[in-house]
């Protein structure tokens, strides 16, 4: 495991975010040593769940979209979930702190239905990734190429497809911020 002492990264999701997809990585980038801020669009807690649509937990937050100052940053992980994804894709706010990290070259890593607010943002274009397998002609369509991978790496984008491969997902981030 490496050492992320002194590394700040941010998860932002919503209601019905998948539970294992914020859970996963921000329990082990804090084992690394890193600072996780989990944030929702208001600041309330998030109800996570299973599946898209069995409720399991209230997961507190951090603070809120607008709480954030995205410069400060090392990182930013959007997890998936589908109703949590379609909430994220049309937030304003969300778009805007994921095309700054990655404008900035920062690792940004999404997962499942995470990466519509990839698409959503404009940043799928010439970009090679992977999602929930029914996001890939959302990507393809963004001009992305879409691969069914356990996890892929673009530069400093980081994706994978599904709860089971949190930890290569987890993994592939943390290679990304051990050298950022």
């Amino acid at each position: 495991m490496p050492d992320l002492t002194g590394k700040r990264v941010a998860i932002i999701a919503g209601d019905y975010v998948e539970e294992p997809e914020l859970v996963g990585p921000r329990d082990r980038l804090r084992e690394s040593g890193a600072e996780v801020l989990v944030l929702s669009a208001d600041g309330s807690s998030i109800q996570a769940a299973e599946g898209d649509v069995n409720p399991t937990r209230e997961i507190e937050v951090d603070g809120s979209f607008d709480d954030v100052d995205v410069d400060s940053l090392d990182a930013v992980v959007v997890p998936g979930g589908t109703v949590n994804a379609d909430q994220l894709r049309s937030d304003a706010r969300a778009q805007t702190i994921v095309r700054t990290i990655d404008a900035a070259g920062k690792p940004l890593a999404s997962i499942c239905h995470g990466p519509w607010l990839l698409v959503s943002a404009g940043l799928v274009e010439g970009r090679r990734l992977t999602s929930w397998s029914s996001l890939q002609d959302d990507v393809r369509n963004a001009g992305g190429s879409w691969v069914d991978a356990e996890v892929v790496v673009d530069r400093n984008l980081v994706t994978s497809r599904k709860p089971d491969d949190v930890p290569a997902f987890v993994e592939a981030l943390e290679k990304l911020l051990g050298t950022a």
